[in-house]
C-alpha cells in the first residue's frame, strides 16, 4: 500500500541510543517532506534518549530488552509480533543495535542504514565510528551511506539507495562521521518515500526504482 492511498503507510522505527533517526524522520514528517505516519517506536533500551522524541510527537512506543529472552529468535518475535499488531508496513531500523531474525512476512519490509558504502566496510564488526576509522586508514577517497533490505546476515540485503561523500585530507573520524550523517539524513527519508509510494521493486539482489 502506498501513501497515496486511503490512509498513510504505517512505520516502525527500532531505536537503541539517541534516536537521531527517529528525529530526522519526524522532522520531515512536520515539514511534509515526508507523506508517512510513524505508528510505532520500540527500543532495545529503557535508557534510549530516543524515546523522548516518540512520547513528545504522541507515538505509542515501548522498551524491548534483549535480556529478557531466552535468544535472538525470542526476541525477535516479540518485536515483530508488535509490529504486526500495529498493522505497520514498514520497519525502520534507526540505530538499532541488536541482531534480529526477520520472519518471512516481514520479508523485505525492514530496512536499515549503514554508514558507508556497502559491500565496503560492511559486516560484523563495523558500526558507528569504526566504519569511519577504517575508511582513513585505508585511504579511500569516497565513502557515504547505503539504504537496504535487512536480511539475516549483517548488511547484506538489497541495496535501495547509496549516496557518496568525499573524504577530504586531514579527516577525523568524527569530521567524517558528521558528513556522511548529512548524507544519511537525506538518504533514508528519501528511500522511505520510495517505498511507501510503490515506487521500489526488487528483483534478486537488485533494486529498481521506478518512474
Amino acid at each position: 500500500m502506498s501513501a497515496s492511498s486511503s490512509r498513510l503507510f504505517k512505520v516502525a522505527v527500532l531505536i537503541s541510543g539517541g534516536g537521531t533517526t527517529l528525529k530526522n524522520l519526524l522532522e520531515r514528517i512536520s515539514t511534509g517532506r515526508l507523506n508517512v505516519t510513524i505508528s510505532l517506536v520500540i527500543s532495545s533500551n529503557s535508557a534510549a534518549g530516543g524515546l523522548k522524541f516518540a512520547r513528545e510527537a504522541g507515538i505509542p512506543n515501548l522498551v524491548i530488552e534483549q535480556n529478557k529472552f531466552p535468544d535472538q529468535d525470542a526476541f525477535s518475535r516479540e518485536i515483530f509480533g508488535r509490529c504486526r499488531a500495529a498493522g505497520v508496513d514498514l520497519v525502520v531500523m534507526g540505530g538499532f543495535l541488536k541482531r534480529l531474525t526477520i520472519p518471512e512476512d516481514f520479508k523485505n519490509r525492514v530496512i536499515n542504514i549503514h554508514p558507508a558504502l556497502i559491500p565496503a566496510f560492511c559486516g560484523t564488526g563495523f558500526y558507528g565510528h569504526r566504519v569511519h576509522e577504517a575508511v582513513l586508514e585505508y585511504g579511500v577517497k569516497l565513502s557515504g551511506c547505503t539504504v537496504h533490505f535487512a536480511d539475516n546476515q549483517y548488511d547484506h540485503g538489497p541495496v535501495i539507495l547509496q549516496k557518496a561523500v568525499p573524504v577530504i585530507d586531514g579527516d577525523t573520524p568524527e569530521e567524517l562521521a558528521a558528513r556522511v550523517f548529512q548524507a544519511e539524513c537525506e538518504a533514508y527519508p528519501e528511500a522511505v518515500q520510495l517505498i511507501a509510494d510503490g515506487r521500489v521493486r526488487i528483483e534478486g539482489r537488485r533494486v529498481r526504482i521506478l518512474d
